[in-house]
């Protein structure tokens, strides 16, 4: 093993993290983060170039698809507009009209752009020569900028092959980055385009494996990465993506093999913090931790030190180590001020630390510009958990935006049931809760998932199913205090009081401020329980 395959950290579905740029006023594409519907399946003519779109919904017809250049008229103002007439239609319509909020947030987020070749970049680029555009600029900490000039070269050069892969990869990584589904789709035409030009270049196929991965299609981006591992077993992309989707279809032993080959063929920061990962995952913190560390010791780019800074503040923060956690986000916003993860990892860590005001300032700054699932939900609970006057009015409206998100997701083309799952259980319909984990348990088998279903069965009453799910979502010695809460009230609900009393004292000895109002929750019925003795 090598000594530097020390990371812990979460999987990151991009090898070169850059920081999440603020929304580019300028034409250049917008950002996006998760699930990206696939419209790229045209065929292709004898030239390679894909026929030209229809119009989309809003009756903007699409310029053609070998165009890399997508529209982008959604400033931040008008995003952040959008989503506050999202959350006054979800506050109104919370149900019947949930399908016209997903389409405001939609328009806020892409302006109709669904396409790789939406209209094109409006702005003048000047290309200094027609050289291919190197992936390296993707990382260098301007993302938006390095997309500019790809769409730029590749205006001048539409058959290298080459710069097409990197600009799916772009656009994978905006999505990432800037919580924008629609980059998804325009990220796989991309793909295509290459492919048509150069059938199995590995760059393009293991671009795809990184793309299924982040639609949450883990199947496939074991398939694809599989693909490009033939053509060179050493691409690190697809060595990576290999080890993420073995995680999360729950192949763990296999993941753990995966990341000893990935360390062994191409040692580096985004296979240690995967290999760190896997580790967490079996337990053994202590290794996970040692890994990341050495990978911030190694890490020299601003996008490495902020991202490895911040599985560290994570790390920390699982662990009820506020305090770390805090000074791992501070050197992570250091590095980047605007890393998007470092931003929501303080917030979280300033409420479990107590300072609830921090907090919420903090995480309304995140989902102002970027509304994924989880920061809207922390933020809505932090509004529970105030109590002041008009908050419960304004955490309905987080959840609304959830609810929002999750339809523009699957939309294009991501597989959104354990985000609906999570959210549905806890804040909105039981049923569709327990509908989404079901669906998401059948497709893979992971700690995270059969946590997921056990809780939406809990909610459902359906507790005895629920209790060997609960206990199989421990099996594995990851400390989660979310996963201890769950098992405990579960087995409360199932009269095995001492079991319950261990698990939820558990839970709060792990990680004190694992959840705004699932700790106090917790809390409440370990008093119960006690009480009961």
């Amino acid at each position: 093993m090598s000594p530097r395959k020390n990371d812990n950290a979460p999987q990151r579905e991009s090898d070169s993290p850059s920081a999440a740029p603020e929304p580019d006023h300028s034409g250049t594409a917008a950002p996006g983060t998760e699930p990206g519907g696939d419209r790229s399946g045209a065929a292709q003519d004898h030239t390679g170039t894909a026929p030209a779109p229809a119009p989309d919904e809003t009756g903007t017809a699409a310029a053609r698809a070998d165009d890399p250049s997508p529209t982008h008229v959604s400033p931040a103002a008008a995003r952040v507009a959008a989503l506050r007439r999202v959350a006054e239609a979800g506050r109104r319509w919370r149900v019947g009209q949930l399908a016209c909020c997903a389409a405001l947030l939609a328009v806020a987020l892409t302006a109709g752009s669904i396409a790789v070749g939406a209209a094109r970049d409006s702005r003048p680029v000047a290309v200094a020569a027609p050289a291919a555009v190197s992936p390296a600029l993707l990382g260098s900490g301007d993302l938006n900028a390095g997309i500019a000039a790809l769409q730029a070269h590749l205006r001048a050069q539409p058959r290298d092959f080459g710069s097409w892969a990197t600009l799916g990869l772009a656009y994978v990584e905006q999505a990432r980055t800037q919580g924008d589904p629609s980059r998804y789709p325009q990220a796989e035409q991309a793909f295509t385009r290459s492919l048509a030009l150069a059938p199995d270049n590995d760059p393009a196929l293991a671009g795809r494996a990184a793309l299924a991965a982040a639609r949450h299609d883990f199947k496939n981006a074991l398939v694809h990465a599989d693909r490009a591992l033939k053509q060179n077993p050493y691409s690190e992309r697809a060595l990576c993506s290999r080890i993420d989707a073995l995680v999360e279809l729950g192949r763990y032993d296999d993941a753990q093999k995966a990341a000893d080959l990935a360390d062994a063929r191409h040692p580096g920061v985004p296979v240690f913090t995967r290999y760190a990962y896997v580790h967490e995952l079996r337990g053994d913190v202590a290794t996970a931790r040692r890994v990341l560390q050495q990978a911030l010791d190694t890490a020299t780019s601003p996008g490495d030190v902020a991202y490895v800074s911040s599985q560290l503040g994570q790390l920390a923060w699982n662990q009820g180590d506020d305090k770390s956690a805090l000074d791992y986000y501070a050197r992570a916003l250091g590095a980047d001020e605007n890393y998007l993860p470092a931003l929501e990892g303080r917030a979280r860590a300033q409420a479990a630390s107590g300072d609830r005001a921090a907090a919420i300032t903090g995480m309304e700054n995140v989902v102002s510009r970027y509304p994924l699932p989880g920061p809207l939900v922390e933020l809505g609970e932090l509004y529970e958990a105030r109590g002041a006057e008009g908050d419960r009015a304004k955490a309905g409206d987080q959840y609304a935006l959830v609810d929002a998100w999750i339809a523009l997701a699957r939309a294009n083309g991501v597989d959104a049931d354990l985000d609906t799952a999570l959210a549905a259980a806890e804040h909105g319909d039981a049923k569709a809760a327990l509908r989404a984990a079901r669906a998401e348990w059948a497709r893979r088998h992971t700690v995270h998932t059969a946590d997921a279903l056990a809780w939406a069965l809990h909610v459902n009453g359906q507790d005895t199913e629920a209790l060997a799910l609960a206990r199989e979502a421990t099996a594995t010695g990851y400390r989660n205090a979310s996963f201890l809460y769950h098992r405990g009230m579960i087995e409360r609900a199932t009269g095995h009081a001492k079991d319950a009393r261990t698990h939820l004292a558990a839970a709060l000895k792990l990680n004190p401020g694992f959840s705004p109002l699932g700790a106090r929750a917790a809390r409440d019925a370990l008093k119960s329980l006690e009480a009961a003795r």
